[in-house]
């Protein structure tokens, strides 16, 4: 019996609140949707590749480079705030017998093909968790909003390396099986994974900010300079 294998969800709306035009704004050169697509045609287990969206000017412009499956969001669905749970749903009834899927976002455009591969191999290989998703590991001082110490006694300045790590939700990728959803209604299971990344590589585009440091990075990795 052969290798069980991942469907892959893209979520890619066409307004964008924070940055206009984000998903298909070039960066370096290039539309920041291509970077993800082309990433995920380099994986060996994923089967499908699905995007999801409202625009039709994204849907033909990944079409016409990738060879992809157009999933385009059901009027309901056409919201900014509908949660990303809910997109994955409707594709995941589109597929009912596919029982592995895995979601990013074309705003990870430094999400190596290698960490999908691996982060993949080891949700196959296990059966202790139901899902999987990347974070970034910090040992820091961190307070919230109240000033309160989360994480340390500013009483007794233990070395910061020494700190219990705390871990973010990096939104680079989601490993599932209909199963997990099923039971949660999510992407993350009850038994969940955290798949520690490099910062650089987990590079997430929201604001602004981010997509001028992004471009620097991809910049100095082509070798590009203005």
């Amino acid at each position: 019996m052969a290798n069980p294998l991942f469907f892959a969800i893209v979520p890619a709306k066409g307004h964008s609140e924070r940055v206009p035009d984000k998903n298909i704004r070039p960066m370096s050169g290039r539309p920041l949707l291509e970077y993800i697509f082309e990433t995920l045609s380099r994986v060996p287990v994923i089967e499908r590749i699905i995007l999801d969206t409202d625009s039709t000017k994204i849907a033909d412009m990944v079409a016409t480079r990738f060879d992809v499956e157009i999933s385009m969001r059901p009027e309901h669905l056409c919201c900014d705030f509908v949660s990303v749970n809910r997109l994955i749903e409707h594709v995941m009834g589109l597929f009912p017998s596919q029982h592995l899927f895995l979601q990013t976002h074309v705003t990870n455009p430094f999400l190596a093909a290698e960490t999908i591969t691996a982060a993949c191999r080891f949700f196959l290989g296990q059966s202790e968790y139901d899902s999987l998703f990347t974070v970034l590991r910090h040992q820091s001082r961190f307070y919230d909003h109240q000033f309160r110490p989360v994480n340390h006694d500013p009483a007794e300045l233990i070395r910061t390396q020494d700190l219990p790590p705390l871990f973010e939700e990096n939104s680079n990728l989601y490993l599932f099986s209909r199963d997990s959803f099923t039971k949660t209604k999510a992407r993350i299971g009850a038994a969940p994974y955290l798949w520690e990344m490099a910062p650089m590589e987990a590079v997430d585009i929201d604001v602004e900010s981010d997509f001028v440091l992004a471009e620097a990075i991809a910049r100095g990795r082509t070798g590009k300079c203005t």
